[in-house]
């Protein structure tokens, strides 16, 4: 099981969207590690694990109160050493991916933004001033590698790729803002791969043999690059395996 080995010791941790299958993982994952000694658990449902270092609390991407409370919450007991926002949405139930430019829709591209380029944006606004000072601090928020925009090869699903794209676009701004009072800091995207999720499950018969990832190889994965990453690295979006994603 990877360790945050790179942080403080006793670090305190939040991860934004712990319900999800992506966030559930890293909740699971981060709960065995011992050098975290506080996990703040943020969700829009109900989460069920008993372990004594997890704090649950429910929080609404679109209303910035809510993140507001969460991060004060967060940071009671100590300052903030690491940031997970492992929230969003590329389909649901009156959402899908565009084909073509002829299927996109102002309502659901709206939604999309809202939830993978707004929210977050709002996270990093509440929570990083809250963050350590005095040692290497992580706050990294879900990307995919489909939001680079030189690596679009295939076009469609226009409202995912945008969203993605502004977030990564968000990662840099914050990231030069921050390092200004937070030399140590490590603002990042990260991308997971291809997981077996609720997320992907649609698209899954076009995945190549051997890259359809469980949430437990992609988290562990992550783990593991976010640890070795330093304040030089801020600002970039990461794969799962450590590759540098181009803009």
């Amino acid at each position: 099981m990877p360790s945050l080995s790179s942080l403080s010791p006793n670090a305190n941790v939040a991860i934004i969207g712990a319900s999800g299958g992506i966030g559930a993982e890293f909740l699971h994952q981060l709960c065995a590690d011992a050098r975290v000694q506080h996990i703040h658990a943020w969700s829009r449902s109900e989460i069920d694990v008993s372990d004594p270092k997890v704090r649950f609390g429910t929080v609404d991407l679109f209303d910035e109160t809510s993140i507001r409370e969460a991060a004060v919450a967060s940071s009671i007991v100590a300052p903030l050493d690491a940031v997970f926002v492992t929230t969003g949405i590329l389909h649901d139930l009156s959402i899908q991916p565009e084909k073509s430019i002829a299927d996109i829709s102002p309502e659901a591209m709206l939604d999309v933004l809202g939830v993978n380029t707004v929210g977050p944006a709002l996270v990093a606004k509440h929570f990083l001033p809250l963050m350590r000072r005095d040692a290497k601090t992580i706050f990294a928020a879900l990307s995919a590698r489909v939001g680079s925009i030189s690596d679009n090869r295939l076009g469609g699903w226009a409202s995912y790729r945008m969203s993605k794209a502004a977030l990564n676009m968000l990662i840099k701004t914050i990231s030069i803002e921050h390092a200004r009072r937070f030399p140590q800091a490590v603002v990042v995207g990260l991308h997971p791969g291809t997981v077996d999720t609720n997320l992907s499950k649609p698209f899954q018969r076009r995945v190549p043999a051997g890259q359809l990832f469980t949430t437990a190889q992609s988290v562990s994965q992550l783990l593991q690059v976010v640890d070795r990453l330093t304040p030089a690295d801020t600002g970039r979006c990461f794969a799962w395996d450590g590759q540098v994603i181009e803009p």
